[in-house]
């Protein structure tokens, strides 16, 4: 039984791996790019087996990618969302609308919040500023 599940996973992996591989391609110059530009925000993925992308900032969440272990990718804002041992905090990936563990990502620089980043009208005025103290 493990030994299949050990086959299933090296399949998994293997699959993933040749479907990521044009976009790992076109991702170098990107890599380039954010190493370039120290003043934007960008995670290293430290999770040897590699780091699911997900739709949203939770587990339920569907898994678009792996990113693999060390990994550059830009970072543009975090939000509080459900907490990955003991890390409650999930980063949105630049340039995307997807999401990785702030568990699993070495972060290189401050990465704002999202409702800093992105403030809402509703949080924006001067009415809500003096409410929120």
């Amino acid at each position: 039984m493990a030994a299949t599940t050990a086959r299933r996973v090296r399949i998994a992996a293997t699959a993933s791996a040749v479907l990521l591989g044009g976009s790992l391609l076109g991702a170098s110059s990107a890599e380039a790019t954010v190493a370039a530009d120290p003043h934007k925000p960008f995670g290293v993925v430290t999770a040897k087996s590699g780091l699911n992308v997900r739709q949203y900032p939770s587990t339920d969440s569907s898994v678009k990618y792996v990113l693999p272990y060390h990994a550059k990718r830009g970072l543009d804002c975090k939000v509080r969302a459900q907490v990955i041992d003991g890390n409650p905090y999930w980063y949105k990936l630049r340039n995307s609308q997807y999401w990785v563990s702030a568990r699993y990502v070495h972060n290189v620089g401050h990465v704002k919040l999202c409702k800093d980043r992105y403030p809402s009208p509703l949080t924006d005025t001067s009415k809500a500023q003096k409410a929120m103290g």
